[in-house]
Parts: structure tokens; sequence; C-alpha cells
């Protein structure tokens, strides 16, 4: 019954939060659709009428990817993503583990964010936070 509701704001945050980070000087490159910097956003434009919640990140080496994920207090670390509540993942380590060295293995700098429904301005200040 909730699931428009809270698309939208899954949709408005994660924008948001992209925006926020794409100005960032300790992030080096932001992975969003809604992005007009994506290379597939005039495509994900004329498909979706959101572009979602999930917001991948490089903040150019592994420490610092590491740092972030353990830094964060609203962002949660977890594998699980999509939930109402915000959370962090380092693909590297944790899901994409298995695939180190392969074809499909991630950049070690790569974080990303499952952007939940809690209010925006808590969300940039954890992230701003954590990136200082």
């Amino acid at each position: 019954k909730t699931l428009a509701v809270r698309m939208d704001r899954h949709s408005s945050n994660a924008l948001d939060v992209a925006r926020f980070l794409a100005d960032h000087p300790k992030v080096t490159e932001v992975i969003y659709p809604g992005l007009e910097s994506h290379p597939q956003h005039e495509v994900a434009a004329r498909q979706m009428t959101g572009f979602g919640g999930m917001v991948s990140l490089r903040t150019g080496s592994l420490q610092s990817a590491l740092e972030l994920c353990d830094r964060t207090h609203v962002f949660t670390l977890a594998e699980s993503l999509g939930g109402v509540e915000s959370l962090i993942e380092h693909p590297g380590q944790m899901t994409h583990g298995s695939v180190a060295g392969t074809a499909l293995e991630v950049p070690e700098d790569l974080v990303r964010l499952s952007v939940g429904i809690e209010n925006i301005e808590d969300l940039v200040a954890d992230l701003d936070a954590a990136l200082r």
C-alpha cells in the first residue's frame, strides 16, 4: 500500500545525496542515473519515472572507502539493500568478495548506498561528517 510513496522518497533522497556527493572533494565519482553526468541518463529519464534509491560512489582508495563505511551513523553497514532505512556497503569486501581477481571484480574504492526514506538533511549530514 505504501510502495509508491516510499519509492518517491527513496528517489528524491537518492538524487539529493548523489548531487551532494558529486560536489564533494573526497568523492572521485558518483554513479547514479539521475545525474546528468551519468552516461545513460537520457535513456533512464525516458524509461523511468524516478531513478531509484541506489547510489554508488568511489572514494579514490580502499582505505577511504572502508573509513566512510565505518564512520556513518544514519547509514548502517549491511549487505541487504533496499529497505526503508539507509544502508551502506563495501561491495569488494562484502557482496562481491568471491569474484575478486575475475572480470566481475568491482573497484576497491567503490561504496554502495541504499538511500532510505529518512530526513534528507540527516542523510547528507551523516555522509558529510563521515567523509570529513
